[in-house]
């Protein structure tokens, strides 16, 4: 297998990045390097990411923090994934088999939330539903993007002109120039903070930029509010109650 680069955007991740890093060791790959591209973060994050042997270089938005890594990145596969994600065992091993067999450039996959609520459930069912059944006319991946090296540099990264949904454009810029795969048979979990922000805010402000999208196309204004940063655990927003 080819060598992989995991490339992780941070802004003042230390309760969530220990807990993906401790999850993509455990893969096991020999050939494999973790570039964390850190937006300036004021907590423990660029600390953390070192004691895990990360390579780590100065970031931005998620865009920006992403091209910012692939560009020190080694590797011939790149693997963008969210700090607050966590890879389930093998995770890498069965990606990586489906990936190969089916000739894929660039791919994503199912993303499940480790929470009980049913709200959730329906919310994953949607997600899958909406994903895979748009994988030929109007691919989607979020979260986590596997990508050849190759076809990140023919499209030129992730445009970091773009507020929100970035990773939606690179998608489609990348399905047009490579191949394109959208995989059920393999999951990562996800944090539900911004959720639990907000639940009615977050489901709304997606909703509505996904229309926004595909009707009029990137959103490169403010106009969604979009903030990189998340408030630590336990804790809310200044301003929310």
């Amino acid at each position: 297998m080819s060598m992989i680069s995991v490339i992780i955007p941070t802004l003042n991740e230390e309760d969530y990045l220990p807990v993906l890093l401790r999850s993509v060791k455990k893969q096991g790959l020999k050939d494999l390097e973790i570039i964390v591209a850190d937006a300036g973060s004021r907590d423990r994050t660029v600390e953390i990411a070192r004691s895990f042997g990360c390579r780590v270089t100065k970031g931005g938005m998620p865009g920006k923090g992403r091209n910012e890594g692939a560009k020190i990145a080694k590797g011939d596969i790149f693997v963008f994934l969210d700090a607050d994600a966590n890879i389930p065992p093998n995770f890498f091993k069965r990606f990586f088999k489906e990936f190969e067999r089916r000739r894929l450039d660039v791919a994503g996959c199912l993303m499940k939330i480790p929470n009980k609520k049913r709200i959730y459930r329906v919310f994953e069912k949607l997600y899958q539903l909406y994903f895979k059944s748009t994988e030929k006319f109007y691919p989607h991946a979020t979260n986590c993007i596997v990508v050849r090296r190759w076809l990140h540099e023919e499209v030129g990264g992730f445009d970091e002109s773009i507020k929100l949904g970035e990773d939606f454009k690179y998608i489609q810029a990348s399905s047009k120039k490579g191949k394109f795969g959208f995989l059920t048979n393999v999951w990562f979990y996800i944090s539900p903070r911004r959720a639990e922000e907000d639940m009615a805010r977050i489901i709304t402000q997606y909703f509505l930029s996904e229309v926004y999208m595909t009707l009029i196309g990137p959103i490169r204004s403010d106009i969604f509010k979009y903030r990189f940063e998340h408030p630590p655990k336990g804790r809310k927003e200044k301003g929310k109650s």
